[in-house]
Order: C-alpha cells, then sequence, then structure tokens
C-alpha cells in the first residue's frame, strides 16, 4: 500500500510531463486522425509505475473522445490525465494527448492489451483508432537462480541438547529432596529440652497484703482522694475473698458477698467482720461520706485483719508482710 500511494505521487508529477512532451513531440501533418502509444521503459520491477503516453494528430474541425475508464490487465492504471488539444508540432491540424500512469504486481512478461480512442468529425462520423499491444517484463527483488519467488522462512529453533539440561535437573531435584528429608527430620526429632513448669501461683493472701502495703505507701489520703482510697481497698479484699473462699465478691453487693461467706461456712464473726469493713467503703462509695485521715488510716488495719483471719496468718504476720 505504501508504494502504491507512493507511486500514484509519483504519476501525478510524471504525468503533467509526459502531457507537455506530448504536445511537443515532432510529427508530419495529418491526413487524417491517428493514434500514437509511447512507453517509458520494457521492464520494471513489480510495483513500479510505468509512463503509457498516447498521442492522437488529427484535423483541427475533429474531437478526441478519450474513455472515462480502461481495463488493461494484468496492469492496474494508478492515473490518468489528459491535456486540451494543441497544434501539432507540424504546424498543421491539433494534437490531442493523455497520459497513463499504470503498474502490475504480477510476475513475468506481461501484455497490455489494446486501448481504444475515440476521433469525431465534424459530421458526427466516429472513428475508432487502436493501438498495438505491448508487452511489459515485471520482475521481483529475491528471485533465486531458477526464477521461482522463495518461500518465507520461518523462525528459526535453537538446538536442543538434554544431555546439557540433565545434570541441572537432577541437581535441583536432589536439592529438593535434601531439603524435604531435613524439614521432616527436624519435625520428627523429640525435644530435648524439658519444658519449664508452671510458676506456682502466689497464694491470695500474700498478693492482698502487697497490695495494701502499696496502697498504705501511697499519697491518696495524703491528697485528700479519700474516696479513691476506699474504692480501692474495697477492691483488694473483694479479690481476695474471690481467691481465697471462692465467693465471686468483685460482681456482687455487699449483701451478696455476706450471704455467700455464709455460704462458704464462714463463723458469724468473719462474716459480721466482713460485712463492718465493706459498709464503711460503701458509705464512701455511694453516700458520700468523708471520714478524716486518722480513721481512714484505722480501715487498713481492718483490712488485713480480715486477711489474717481466714488465711490462717496470724494477725502479726499480715501486718509484717
Amino acid at each position: 500500500m505504501a508504494r502504491t500511494a507512493s507511486a500514484g505521487r509519483l504519476a501525478r508529477g510524471l504525468l503533467a510531463l509526459g502531457v507537455v512532451v506530448a504536445l511537443q513531440g515532432a510529427g508530419p501533418a495529418p491526413q487524417e486522425p491517428r493514434l500514437t502509444m509511447q512507453v517509458d521503459t520494457t521492464l520494471i520491477s513489480v510495483g513500479d509505475p510505468v509512463m503509457v503516453r498516447l498521442l492522437v494528430d488529427h484535423p483541427a474541425d475533429w474531437t478526441v473522445q478519450w474513455p472515462d475508464s480502461l481495463d488493461l490487465s494484468p496492469f492496474e492504471v494508478l492515473h490518468q490525465e489528459t491535456a486540451e488539444p494543441g497544434p501539432a508540432p507540424s504546424g498543421e491540424g491539433m494534437r490531442s494527448a493523455a497520459a497513463l500512469v499504470i503498474t502490475s504486481f504480477g510476475l513475468g512478461e506481461l501484455e497490455m492489451p489494446p486501448i481504444e480512442v475515440a476521433v469525431a468529425a465534424p459530421d458526427g462520423t466516429v472513428r475508432t483508432l487502436l493501438t498495438d499491444p505491448f508487452r511489459i517484463g515485471v520482475e521481483s527483488v529475491g528471485l533465486d537462480e531458477s526464477g521461482e519467488i522463495r518461500d518465507i522462512k520461518g523462525p528459526l529453533s535453537l538446538a536442543r541438547n538434554w544431555w546439557t539440561v540433565v545434570p541441572w535437573v537432577l541437581l535441583v531435584a536432589a536439592l529438593v529432596a535434601g531439603a524435604y528429608y531435613l524439614h521432616r527430620r527436624r519435625r520428627n526429632r523429640p525435644s530435648t529440652a524439658a519444658p519449664r513448669p508452671a510458676p506456682p501461683p502466689r497464694p491470695f493472701h500474700v498478693v492482698a497484703l502487697e497490695q495494701l502495703d502499696e496502697l498504705e505507701a501511697s499519697s491518696l489520703l495524703e491528697r485528700g482522694q479519700v474516696k479513691a482510697y476506699h474504692i480501692r481497698i474495697s477492691e483488694i479484699i473483694r479479690a481476695y475473698v474471690e481467691g481465697q473462699l471462692e465467693v465471686p465478691a468483685l460482681e456482687m453487693t455487699t449483701r451478696e458477698v455476706v450471704y455467700g461467706l455464709r455460704r462458704a461456712s464462714m463463723s458469724r464473726a468473719i462474716t459480721g467482720s466482713f460485712r463492718s469493713f465493706l459498709a464503711r467503703c460503701d458509705l464512701v462509695k455511694f453516700a458520700k461520706w468523708r471520714p478524716g485521715a486518722d480513721e481512714s488510716g484505722e480501715l487498713m488495719g481492718v483490712a488485713r485483719s480480715l486477711v489474717a483471719m481466714t488465711s490462717g496468718v496470724e494477725s502479726g504476720e499480715a501486718g509484717a508482710q
């Protein structure tokens, strides 16, 4: 397609030159209409343009009727152009000229068929003029010595030498097998390190006494945070009751805690001590009672006594811990 488009552009340039040359060509004065054909060459490469000039010498009062379209198979007409009649080179009569640009995509020695041109006399008589057949050789680049078109070669394939591939395949297989063996061996190997035993749980009374010591060492009472002090000491004792006596005191009201202690077979004295302690804490938390620092400090001794009474630790030992 690109070559055809290029040929078309070349054709238009050649036509202008061809028509001018045709009109200027020499020739004798016509006695009657005469058709002459001029072809640039007799040998082309496939797709190359060929200039064909048609010259009609005729009396001045005759008219040339050029064909609108031409079938010159096996050639294709790329472009066709005619010029206004001009004086014949001899000075007598007129010369009409047309130029064609043709090409062919066939191969071999091809024959262009005769071209018919009609010439009309003043009385309406029409004469048909014919050119002689013309042979043009068409050749293609890429012919071998026999003159045949070579087939398009397919993509080249690399030669495969399997003996150079086999060692690499075996190496990869050996690496995979070795990795699998090591994985299985490590997974099935019994563990030599004995699991560390979990540390024994700390006694609940020890944890409670440590937390009471931390609360006593804090500066809540000094800063006047009496309510926070009573909330914290109540939580410590309730957590101790939940762990040591298995009564879920953290989620119970004071009345429910007392009832739970009775069900846990606690004595009336112990149950009463817990009720009195928790009630004092509730007064601060809910009734906005604000005891003094000394009275709040005495509550710490009561808390330690409750731990001592229910854990088997003497009161003196509880205070020392």
